[in-house]
Parts: structure tokens; sequence; C-alpha cells
């Protein structure tokens, strides 16, 4: 990926070195691959997802806060990186929503190392990235793309961008609403029913990355031979089918709540394709 000596995000807050706990509030939307096997064994288990999440949570409680640093041109690699990508985000998505006659309203991004504190409750490193709807902002920890790397065997800087850039399209459903619908829904279904809303609003942020990559190639050409691929491998790699079997041995669709791996690659790829967002209303796809 070209990304290097390119516009850094004014979005993004280096809080690395350590956090604030807290209890949970709002469960962010979007956990990475931490985040899904938490919840994927929880159900196996027969046991409550949040109540699981919550208690890996609060193993941050106590912690003292640190203060935030700005990105800068002198900063470490990887949070560069991470800015750059966060930056092509902001230009596609604000030339998109003009497009649509609405205002895009930038995404936060919080760079932090084992624990943190979010709106939406304490941020942990177990939980993977996740985008928090209560401050509109990304949580990441960098050390998240090592354990891709070494655990899921995802490397590459296009899959790291695809992960920002699946978080910040759970931050376009925010802003468009769609998050809130299904939110709001929850009550009125049972867990089943509910993860399927679930898996169509995490493969519709599949899509809404594919558009971005669509459009950031077009605006700044920032792919390169294979970049794609990279991206297909990470989407592939945190299909619930792909880690359900490597964690227990055996597939529970029920259980699902992020799509599988061929539903995922499908999406970002359709999105990548087309670049049109009214294509992407993987609610009321007929095929999912």
């Amino acid at each position: 990926m070209r990304w290097q000596n390119r516009r850094l995000s004014d979005n993004v807050e280096d809080r690395r070195g350590g956090g604030g706990g807290g209890g949970m509030r709002t469960i962010g939307i979007g956990g990475g691959i931490g985040g899904i096997i938490i919840i994927v064994l929880a159900l196996l288990f027969n046991q409550d997802p949040q109540q699981a999440l919550q208690s890996i949570q609060q193993g941050g409680n106590g912690a003292a806060q640190t203060e935030s640093k700005a990105v800068t041109g002198s900063s470490d690699e990887i949070s560069r990186f991470a800015s750059t990508v966060l930056a092509d985000t902001e230009d596609v998505w604000r030339q998109l929503f003009s497009q649509m006659n609405k205002n895009y309203q930038d995404a936060g991004m919080v760079l932090y190392t084992d624990y943190d504190q979010s709106g939406c409750g304490a941020a942990q490193a177990a939980m993977g990235p996740f985008y928090c709807p209560a401050d509109e902002k990304v949580y990441l920890d960098l050390n998240f793309f090592n354990e891709m790397e070494q655990r899921f065997k995802v490397a590459g800087d296009f899959a790291m961008a695809y992960v920002i850039a699946h978080e910040v399209g759970h931050h376009v459903q925010n802003l468009l609403g769609t998050s809130r619908k299904v939110q709001s829904m929850r009550s009125q279904l049972s867990e089943r029913e509910y993860n399927k809303l679930s898996v169509m609003l995490e493969l519709q942020a599949d899509f809404f990355a594919g558009v971005w990559a669509h459009h950031a190639q077009k605006m700044q050409n920032i792919l390169e031979p294979g970049d794609i691929e990279e991206a297909l491998n990470a989407a592939s790699a945190v299909g619930d089918d792909a880690l359900q079997k490597a964690s227990s041995g055996r597939v529970v669709p029920d259980a699902f709540t992020h799509g599988t791996s061929e539903q995922r690659m499908r999406w970002f790829k359709k999105g990548f394709e087309t670049g049109d967002i009214r294509q992407g209303d993987t609610f009321n796809a007929p095929n999912l």
C-alpha cells in the first residue's frame, strides 16, 4: 500500500503506555479477532456474551489515565500508518456524504496499549479493535496487528488498513442511523434472531471498507499488487466459521455474529468493485 509521506489525520489520540479502566456501559461495535473469540466461546458454553466481555473489560479497573499525544511526522511508523489510513477514510467519506447531501463527521481514533477508557466503558486489547458509538471513536491496540500475523497468519499493510476501514464503516453506520436501529431491536428479538442482524451489520461494514478502498484508489492511487488479496485474507481469517473451528473444532451457525469467511470476503469485494454505497443493503439482500 502506498501511504508514506501523505496527510495524517488530526483525529488520532496516541495514549500508548497506559490507560484507564472502568465499568462497561455500552459494548462497542465491531470487536476484532479477540472480541469475536470471546463471544463465540461464551455462546458455546451457554454464557451471556455481554457478561463475558464485561468480565474481560473490568480487568482494567483502577488504572491511571495516560495523557494523549498527537501523531506527527516524527511518530513511529505504525502510528503514522494508522493515522494516514484514517485520513484516507476522512477524504473518501466526506466526498461520498457530500454526494448524498449529508455532512460527514470525522471518526476519532485512540491508539492504546493493553487497556484504556472509552465512551463505551473499558477498552482492552483482548477485545480487538472496536468502534464506540458513544464517543464516535475507533479504539485500537496496535499490538493487534502482530497477533494477526503470528496467530492467524495474516500479514501486509493493506490487511491492517482493512481492519481500520471496517471499524470506520461502523462509524458510517452510526452517522446514517443504521446501528441505532439494530441496537433498538435487541430487546425484541431472541439471541439467535439478533445474531442475524449483527451479521448483517458487520457485513455491511465490510462492504463499506471495500467502498473506501475503491474510492481511495481513485483519489490517491494507494494500491500495490497483492493489496486486495491481503484484505481478503484478513476478512477470511476473522470469519465466524474459521474462528469457531479454530477455537472449538466445530461450527455453530446460530452463534455467528460477524459472518462467515466467504461472506466477509464477498461483501468487501462487492464494495471494492462497485464503489456504490447504495449496493450495500445487507439487511434486504436476498442472498446474504
